[in-house]
């Protein structure tokens, strides 16, 4: 299938005057009636320019002008142009025109394959801050050729790649340093977060980063090993936001079967199907003006898939929680406010590739990503996780036994659990501390316990890096390929995706010699 060329541009004040110089009286009276003041500049404007020279499949143009002028315009124009009407208060906000721009490129991009389209950004058209936007979401989020005009002629403009390894890290200093002030706090001294054991920077970055988003109305995708604690962010998430005052639902899209999960989100009506003998309101409802965890959601089946697809799109006009579906063998529609926290263990980035899930469905899931650290990545926490499970673990037995004698851990059992690398995390360690409290012969919990307990639930074999058993398929290459891999990842995690910050924690000589062993291990990796 041959590759599409897309333009996307703003249409600016030169474009209309052009039009309005070039149809005479008619289009000056069209300036007067959407109440523009005409412009003159040179002819035939940017976009006719870019238009008539470029060889541009499919024109998608942005527009906060009167409804009055839009269609005279695209048909003096040309090319068919599908025009984004857009509410634009003030041209130099960079906040409104990212939402407008964001919200555009990504319907378009919704229209086609990856593969099928590429593309194209004219810069000239609006103010200086609309070109701001159009460069740095060209450049990152919708990869994009940029093209100016200038005394009627279109060329490509080129955008140097150091602009963006050396120059923008500065540009958003200010905002690195905000999200340092909020990992400078322990989870315990954030409000809603209380829950969340830790003090390391992994975790207190993790921390912060979900404080921020909570207070936006918009998804969230929770990104982590199993046993992470991604549903204790998700509940922190919520009791941090400014809908903590409504319900909180919890769905496990992995533990439900599909042909019931439909009904257990949206709903059904009496006599939908076998069993439905009443009405029943899904998830969805139930989580009216509060927050719907959806857990696992890289389970979900193609279908369900598409469903949630659906019902994430709010109508145009609407709010970002406004959501619009039909229960289950209903025939009216139903409307409810949610926001949606969703999370997953798989890496959606490759089941997109093996078309396991949708790359829309992701892009609405996906508005804010937080990446949960593995257990093994922070070790400065293992002793107050352990210290606080042992607690309720202790609270939780005394109130079933009267008499019951606490249990603490020994020196050798604290070592234990400092060297083992925990691939269960969180949830391994809990299962590993009660089940050692419930076996264990006296008030101590002990190596052994421990090694007991582990060998239940995972592979106690499974230490920390330098003590792998060897043989019976151990391989010294890979494994070592393995912790590069780590590193790689958690110094683009820790750096927020900015390769010559990543490299400097590395030790590489420059950002180029980080890439290439980036390219050679392939690890993908995602800015913070």
């Amino acid at each position: 299938m041959p590759v599409k060329q897309i333009l996307v541009s703003w249409i600016g004040h030169a474009d209309l005057s052009a039009m309005a110089d070039d149809l005479g009286e008619p289009g000056k009276k069209l300036l007067e009636e959407a109440k523009i003041v005409g412009k003159h500049g040179e002819k035939p404007g940017p976009l006719k320019t870019a238009v008539t020279q470029g060889n541009f499949q499919a024109i998608h143009l942005l527009s906060n002008y009167a409804d009055v002028i839009r269609k005279p315009f695209a048909d003096w124009l040309g090319g068919k142009p599908v025009i984004h009407a857009v509410e634009l208060a003030d041209p130099t906000n960079y906040d409104g025109i990212f939402q407008c721009v964001n919200r555009v490129l990504s319907q378009v991009a919704q229209q086609y394959h990856r593969d099928q389209f590429k593309l194209s950004i004219l810069l000239s058209p609006g103010t200086p801050a609309m070109a701001v936007v159009w460069v740095l979401l060209g450049r990152s989020r919708y990869p994009a050729t940029f093209y100016q005009t200038n005394r009627g002629k279109l060329y490509e403009a080129r955008i140097p790649a150091d602009l963006f390894e050396e120059v923008v890290p500065e540009l958003l200093r200010d905002r690195d340093i905000a999200l340092q002030h909020l990992a400078a706090r322990n989870p315990a001294e954030v409000p809603g977060f209380e829950k969340i054991i830790g003090d390391s920077p992994s975790i207190r970055g993790a921390v912060g980063r979900a404080q921020r988003a909570a207070l936006r109305d918009v998804p969230v995708l929770l990104l982590g090993e199993s046993g992470t604690g991604k549903e204790m962010f998700a509940q922190a998430i919520h009791a941090a936001s400014r809908r903590k005052n409504g319900p909180l639902e919890a769905i496990n899209c992995a533990a439900i079967p599909r042909e019931l999960l439909e009904s257990e989100l949206f709903g059904h009506v009496k006599g939908a199907f076998t069993g439905a003998d009443k009405n029943r309101e899904g998830a969805f409802l139930r989580a009216n003006g509060g927050t719907l965890f959806l857990d696992e959601v890289g389970e979900c089946e193609p279908l369900m898939q598409t469903k949630l697809l659906r019902v994430l799109q709010p109508p145009p006009g609407t709010g970002p929680c406004h959501r619009v579906f039909c229960p289950v063998g209903g025939s009216k529609s139903v409307v409810s406010d949610v926001r949606i926290v969703a999370a997953t263990n798989r890496e959606l980035v490759d089941e997109i590739k093996g078309n396991r899930f949708r790359q829309d469905l992701y892009y609405r899931l996906a508005v804010i990503t937080l990446r949960l650290p593995p257990l093994r990545e922070r070790p400065k926490d293992l002793p107050l996780l352990v210290e606080a499970f042992i607690r309720q673990i202790n609270a939780d037995f005394s109130l079933q036994e009267p008499g019951y004698n606490h249990k603490k851990i020994s020196a050798t059992g604290m070592e234990f659990v400092k060297r083992y690398a925990w691939p269960g995390n969180v949830r391994q360690l809990y299962n590993a501390l009660l089940q050692a409290a419930v076996m264990a012969d006296g008030d101590t919990l002990n190596r052994h316990d421990l090694v007991s307990a582990v060998g239940g639930i995972g592979d106690h074999t499974d230490l920390n890096v330098l003590e792998r058993p060897l043989g019976h398929g151990f391989d010294l290459e890979e494994h070592l390929k393995s912790i590069q891999r780590h590193y790689l990842r958690r110094a683009m995690e820790e750096a927020g995706g900015v390769k010559t910050r990543a490299a400097d924690l590395l030790g590489f000589a420059s950002y180029q010699a980080l890439d290439a062993q980036l390219k050679r291990l392939k690890v993908e990796h995602r800015a913070v």
